[in-house]
């Protein structure tokens, strides 16, 4: 039987992100996402707000531009997957932790001051950044349609 460990989240920021570099030069950058869910008290009829905050880690090239781009109440749509790791605190108990390792990422606010977003790019990044020197692809004119090719008006749908 086949299993999925899959994991997608919209939220914001709780405080700056936190870069590292691991042993062999890569960088790690870490941020806590928190989500929010609404619902209304049926005896009551007053809203009620839940908030569940996620540990969320980038690496590589995905952990450089989160670093760079991401600031505390930044709102991000993450990917990725769920890995729970046991460790050992200072007190000598053993506690677990668990984290979505990023895969993907995308910015969903703007720069303040402009309809931009945030650093000029569609907000989309995946962990396998495309090679340096590759073609970008030209936005589309008229449509898509190529130029001077004439529309015919006798469609029937």
């Amino acid at each position: 039987m086949a299993s999925i460990n899959k994991v997608i989240i919209v939220g914001n920021l709780g405080r700056d992100p936190e870069s590292r570099y691991s042993p062999n030069g890569e960088q790690v950058t870490r941020v806590s996402i928190a989500t929010t869910d609404a619902r209304k008290d049926r005896q009551t009829g007053e809203r009620i707000e839940n908030t569940e905050w996620h540990r969320v880690v980038f690496f590589g090239k995905l952990a450089e531009i989160a670093g760079q781009y991401l600031k505390k109440g930044s709102q991000v749509y993450v990917e990725g997957r769920l890995r729970t790791s046991k460790y050992t605190g200072k007190d000598g108990i053993e506690r677990y932790s668990t984290d979505i390792i990023a895969e993907q990422m995308q910015m969903l606010g703007s720069r303040q001051g402009s309809g931009d977003p945030v650093g000029g790019y569609d907000g989309g990044f995946q962990q396998s950044a495309p090679r340096q020197g590759a073609a970008k692809p030209q936005p589309s004119q008229g449509g898509g349609l190529p130029p001077n090719i004439p529309m015919d008006d006798d469609i029937p749908f």
